[in-house]
């Protein structure tokens, strides 16, 4: 397993500090704040030790402070219910006291039912597509020296982005975006691991989608940017140390918000997971 990775599974692996609390570290990728997508992931990773033989199927979100990145985060996860097929946890989320972020996450026993899914769009083959660290090293010389360490430091989730945008100088399109993305090297075959990551991988670009159309980037100084709300729905079991296909579209943004969509796609064409997220897109 590369380092990168290791580490980030590091990430992942919550300490206990009480009974149904939890602590997990920090990591700076560069963001003002803490990344949202750590949050996530981490929130569900800590639902997920109160829960057994079941599986999240959905998760529902809302970030309410920045987070700081040089401070752990504590966890509190509240039992709501555990049914027949079902359990409902809530997760809070604490940094200095303060609540940053709160959720609440469903699980469910397998079983069997009628299935259908809408089919995946097309897209080039991830192979023939460059990374987003080769794009950011192609470009690194033109930014601030923040920026261009942002843009060029080894990650453990490689994102190949289908026709990229130029941070530099963004052009309007339409308002969808497709990323194929996984994390580098063999991954444990834990279910519950590979959903704690596709949530944490699942925020990289999100936001993005909205700005697409008005022909902005995360790097315009005149935007204030962040993620308000995020929903995953799982549906399929999946590896994340294959290939997914993020297919992401806006169908709207006013009043200072962005909503987005995706769907997950493994290179078979199965629909192995939806999100939804609403940002702030703040003109200053």
């Amino acid at each position: 397993m590369l380092e990168v990775t290791r580490r980030l599974l590091e990430l992942l692996d919550l300490s206990p500090i009480g009974d149904d609390h939890f602590q997990g570290d920090s990591e700076d990728l560069g963001f003002p704040n803490v990344f949202g997508g750590q949050v996530l992931g981490q929130a569900l990773m800590a639902a997920s030790r109160t829960v057994e033989d079941r599986l999240c199927h959905s998760l529902h979100a809302y970030f309410l402070r920045p987070g700081n990145h040089s401070m752990p985060i504590d966890y509190e996860v509240q039992r709501v219910r555990d049914g027949g097929s079902f359990s409902v946890r809530r997760v809070i989320a604490r940094q200095d006291g303060k609540e940053i972020l709160t959720g609440a996450m469903s699980f469910q026993t397998t079983e069997p039912g009628l299935a259908h899914q809408v089919a995946m769009p097309p897209a080039p083959e991830p192979e023939s597509l460059k990374s987003e660290l080769e794009l950011g090293k192609e470009i690194a010389s033109q930014l601030p020296a923040a920026v261009q360490e942002m843009l060029t430091r080894e990650r453990p989730i490689e994102i190949r982005p289908v026709d990229p945008l130029n941070p530099i100088q963004p052009e309007k399109r339409s308002p969808q975006r497709q990323n194929w993305l996984r994390a580098l090297g063999p991954l444990p075959d834990d279910p519950v691991l590979h959903r704690c990551l596709l949530t944490y991988a699942s925020d990289f670009s999100f936001l993005e989608t909205s700005m697409v159309p008005h022909g902005l980037s995360f790097m315009d100084r005149r935007l204030q940017v962040a993620s308000l709300d995020h929903a995953i729905w799982f549906h399929r079991d999946f590896r994340m140390d294959d290939w997914l296909l993020y297919d992401k579209d806006s169908p709207s943004s006013s009043g200072g918000r962005g909503f987005n969509r995706g769907n997950f796609f493994n290179r078979d064409g199965v629909l192995v997971a939806s999100t939804t997220q609403e940002a702030l897109i703040r003109q200053r």
